[in-house]
């Protein structure tokens, strides 16, 4: 198995939590899967854990990814980064399936030049953002960085530190009041595809706001969004 290729024309396309149609999805492996192809840049998930660490993964438990009902944010990094997680396959079979930390993520996008799509999953303090700031400055990589957030405030609390900084902001229904503030605040647009059409894309590019929309697994759906100029897709498996 391998990606789906499609005409992208101008468009640049994310690989959604590392190329996770073909590995686990947020982990090391999917990574450097996506490093080792054409993607611009690699989209993953940061929380916080109960010891004031960080860790990489979408969701707020690991049920999904792991089969056992432990919750990430009240869990210790150590006891979180000890669960093997599920292969493709479904099986546990491979040692190296483990929850990564912001560190390893950042260390794979640098060494392989693509660009950071960081998205704040927790509810963050101005100091665990602060933190998190310094661990992408270790790595002078800043520059290389897009964080997303489905919450407002923490895109605003990033922007408290790095006013200039590359922000989106992830919603699924356009409104004039989401784009008003996104205008007001100099935030990109990061919004469910299928809420996307020429016109759409048009009007937000008229006001100055760059598009980024997911999840796009769909080739004909992902050709024509390009054709209307959407500037990214994220996807699981287009290339």
């Amino acid at each position: 198995m391998d990606t789906i290729k499609f005409e992208k024309n101008q468009t640049l396309v994310i690989a959604h939590r590392g190329l996770s149609g073909l590995e686990t999805e947020n982990t090391n492996a999917a990574f450097v899967a996506a490093g080792n192809r054409s993607y611009y840049g690699i989209e993953t998930d940061v929380h916080k854990t109960a010891d004031g660490n960080f860790v990489v993964i979408h969701d707020y438990d690991l049920k999904r990814v792991a089969g056992v009902d432990i919750d990430v944010e009240s869990t210790d990094l150590a006891v979180l980064q000890d669960v093997v997680l599920f292969d493709k396959d479904g099986g546990k079979g491979r040692e190296d399936l483990r929850l990564p930390i912001p560190e390893n993520y950042i260390g794979i996008c640098k060494k392989y030049n693509k660009h950071c799509i960081l998205e704040l999953k927790s509810h963050f303090t101005k100091d665990e953002i602060a933190k998190l700031i310094d661990t992408i400055k270790s790595y002078k990589y800043l520059d290389h960085v897009t964080f997303i957030s489905f919450d407002y405030d923490n895109l605003v609390k990033v922007r408290e530190f790095l006013p200039n900084q590359s922000a989106q902001f992830l919603f699924t229904e356009i409104t004039e009041e989401i784009v008003g503030r996104l205008i007001d605040d100099k935030i990109d647009v990061d919004v469910y595809h299928k809420a996307l059409n020429k016109n759409v894309i048009d009007l937000l590019h008229g006001k100055g706001l760059k598009v980024n929309c997911w999840t796009v697994d769909d080739k004909d759906r992902a050709e024509e969004l390009a054709h209307w100029g959407v500037d990214y897709i994220t996807s699981n498996i287009l290339e």
